[in-house]
């Protein structure tokens, strides 16, 4: 399903990354066992409360990204929104990186939903997920939340400051494999590429085919190998050095 066309690549490139960070969120919430969430858009908040123990919580700041709302068809940025907090938000950096780079769906206050898009509840939380992507390659912030509001489908996009450790390639590289059975950019080099860069890790091309690349910090390496139309056909890992 394409929901904004201009949006999609953006969401592609921090595609690997975003989802590493959303499996870390997951992991952390079903540590609390059977739990629910709350949002406080006032306080900036978003809690995950254990239900056999309230006392039992994880708490991230939560940053309004967006509302997706299918009564006016359209998404309201966070910086534009009255509880969005204007341009203190995380999401101003998005109206930026429209400007600099011509893409009137991020530069305008509200974009409105492509004229052939459905525009109904599945539709909009696929496209919850594209603008999260996006504001994740923007920003560099994640996870993100994506929180239903209400019963006609609108939904509100939340970038968090969670407690959750540094994204690092021994741990990345345990994840991988199941990461890249349901993750599937348009460009997984570009998105080897950009993880590495959103993580803090260094990255080195094996050559100037950009035939593999090997990803690195203090606690392992992974190495990708791409085919001629840059689709990753081996993945190694090792810790504590450079891959074999």
């Amino acid at each position: 399903m394409t929901t904004f066309p201009a949006l999609q690549p953006l969401a592609d490139r921090a595609a690997f990354f975003t989802a590493l960070r959303q499996d870390d969120l997951g992991t952390a919430a079903d540590a609390l066992g059977p739990h629910r969430w709350d949002t406080d858009l006032a306080a900036g908040t978003l809690t995950f409360s254990a239900l056999d123990d309230p006392n039992r919580t994880l708490v991230a700041r939560a940053h309004l990204v967006a509302s997706i709302a299918p009564g006016p068809r359209s998404v309201l940025w966070g910086w534009a929104h009255p509880n969005g907090g204007g341009d203190q938000n995380p999401a101003a950096r998005l109206r930026a990186y429209g400007q600099e780079h011509g893409i009137a769906e991020l530069s305008s206050p509200e974009a409105p939903f492509p004229a052939d898009a459905a525009g109904d509840a599945d539709w909009i939380a696929e496209a919850s997920h594209v603008i999260a992507g996006v504001a994740v390659e923007v920003t560099g912030r994640s996870p993100y939340y994506s929180a239903p509001v209400g019963d006609a489908g609108t939904r509100a996009v939340l970038l968090l400051d969670a407690p959750l450790p540094p994204l690092t390639v021994a741990h990345a590289g345990i994840r991988m494999p199941r990461i890249l059975s349901t993750t599937t950019p348009a460009d997984p080099r570009s998105s080897v590429w950009d993880l590495a860069r959103l993580a803090g890790w260094t990255l080195e091309w094996a050559d100037g085919a950009f035939s593999a690349a090997t990803v690195q910090d203090a606690t392992g390496s992974m190495t990708f190998r791409f085919d001629e139309h840059a689709r990753i056909t081996a993945m190694e890992s090792s810790l504590g050095g450079a891959a074999a």
